[in-house]
């Protein structure tokens, strides 16, 4: 039995009858049926989602992943929120009534909703910036109860060092973000910090859904660069943003790969397909192990690489250095 969390959840999560409409589920897992984990020998695992997008989609892959690699036989019951914090609850309540072996919750939102539900079960969590932030976590090293995971908490420094070399003469940053997720205002702080020891100004929009994006870009005015945080709502309607950025050639920086596959020019970012695969394996201690979550300390990305696009850099006007190109993937 794992302690009681004493945390204080957002307030979105409000408990009532809520339907599970747009929910989408995946029962197929890796095939195998699963007993428990009684014998050790296969597993039911639950994952809620908050949303599909490249890098969310990667994580989830690369947890699952982990489980193939050791052998390990996982009936996955997969659910996505589609970008519905309501939602995500609906399915950690369902989850919590369910006979499952340990949860993944994917993104902030689906992971406060989770962690509120569930207190007997192990639950994981990947894709969070600051879980201490979101009240997931007593601390980054000893998280205290049934929650633990891998944060996608990015080089925000070498980020905007990566800007400055691909946009010299730089001075204002423009960054749109969703107001309701706190570790979006994280990333923007961090943001903040970075470009004033670069003589940078940071300007900022909020959005509360994808709609709202052409609106706040064109609210910020003329930005020398757009920067991209790991922002769930944004990043799931990245195209837009990068149709504006395209008819200004506005070059736009990314904190992650998935963004750059969706039209930005360039990141120094997390590979969520191995980050997702990190916190598989962590599942993998847990279940075959017998490690308590309560004592294992979250984990961060062990490596970040470059990624370019170098039609987006074209459409944007931006040239990449040689020496980037030369260590980077490129799109």
């Amino acid at each position: 039995m794992f302690t009681s969390r004493k945390t204080k959840i957002a307030a979105i999560f409000t408990a009532g009858a809520l339907a599970l409409a747009g929910c989408s589920s995946d029962d197929g897992g890796n095939g195998a049926s699963g007993n428990g984990g009684s014998n050790g020998d296969s597993y039911k695992i639950g994952i809620n989602q908050l949303v599909q997008h490249p890098a969310l989609d990667s994580a989830t892959a690369g947890f699952k992943e982990a489980f193939e690699e050791a052998g390990v036989d996982v009936e996955f019951d997969e659910q996505n929120a589609n970008g519905e914090q309501s939602t995500a609850l609906t399915i950690a309540q369902q989850f919590a009534s369910a006979d499952l072996d340990l949860v993944l919750s994917v993104a902030t939102p689906a992971a406060q909703a989770t962690a509120q539900n569930i207190q007997d079960t192990p639950v994981l969590f990947t894709a969070v910036t600051d879980p201490v932030s979101a009240d997931l976590i007593d601390s980054m090293e000893k998280p205290g109860a049934n929650v633990t995971g891998t944060s996608d908490v990015a080089p925000v420094d070498q980020q905007f060092d990566l800007l400055k070399e691909l946009v010299p003469d730089a001075k204002k940053v423009g960054i749109v973000y969703a107001s309701g997720e706190v570790n979006s205002q994280v990333q923007v702080d961090d943001a903040k910090e970075a470009a004033e020891s670069r003589d940078l100004e940071i300007v900022t929009q909020t959005v509360t859904n994808v709609t709202e994006i052409p609106q706040a870009v064109q609210a910020l005015g003329d930005v020398d660069a757009f920067y991209v945080p790991t922002d769930n709502l944004v990043v799931s309607g990245i195209a837009s943003l990068v149709q504006a950025a395209e008819g200004s050639k506005t070059p736009v920086i990314a904190a992650e790969a998935g963004t750059v596959e969706g039209g930005a020019v360039a990141t120094l970012g997390i590979d969520y397909t191995e980050l997702g695969r990190q916190t598989g394996e962590m599942a993998l201690r847990i279940l075959r192990d017998g490690e308590d979550p309560a004592t294992m300390a979250v984990e961060t990305a062990k490596e970040f690489t470059y990624m370019v696009n170098e039609d987006a850099a074209e459409r944007q006007g931006v040239t990449i250095p040689e020496a980037i190109l030369s260590e980077a993937e490129t799109v």
